[in-house]
């Protein structure tokens, strides 16, 4: 089957973030959703929005899967369960595990529960400086620019 490049951005503020993050892209491995190529370094960030609470671990990852958009969010939800995040939870608040899907190869999804490209990952520093790290030659598709240049622009 093909492989399509998906750039993923990893948060975690609770318990052993870098742990958590490292569990969660092993996990994602061992359940053939993903093939891991790249890490990012990992970053301490503070919170956007929601409730007073404990800084973020923050970076990206690169990786491969024969997934489409739906099956790949399905198995990160599941990771993200597994690993103590509860849905229905406060919007923006304390969290073992975050995972987000940035890009899909050139796809393009803007459902109710899934949206690829993200839609504010060219606004977030957290998001686009460990992307640019690991993947800034990777094109957003909507925007038609690399991700290294959305990460120069925001700077």
């Amino acid at each position: 089957m093909p492989q399509t490049p998906v750039l993923l951005a990893l948060g975690s503020n609770v318990g052993d973030r870098d742990g958590n993050i490292r569990r969660a892209l092993a996990m994602l491995e061992e359940r053939c959703a993903l093939r891991v190529v790249r890490v990012s370094t990992l970053r301490t960030t503070a919170p956007v929005g929601g409730p007073p609470q404990r800084d973020f671990r923050n970076g990206a990852a690169l990786a491969e899967t024969t997934l489409d958009g739906r099956a790949l969010l399905a198995e990160v939800k599941h990771v993200e369960r597994a690993l103590g995040r509860e849905s229905g939870g406060v919007r923006n608040g304390p969290r073992p595990i975050d995972v987000d899907i940035l890009l899909l190869g050139t796809t393009v999804v803007a459902d109710e529960d899934l949206e690829v490209p993200h839609p504010r990952m060219a606004q977030r520093r957290f998001v686009l400086e460990p992307a640019a790290e690991i993947a800034a030659d990777m094109l957003h598709p909507v925007l038609g620019r690399a991700v290294g240049e959305l990460w120069e622009r925001l700077r």
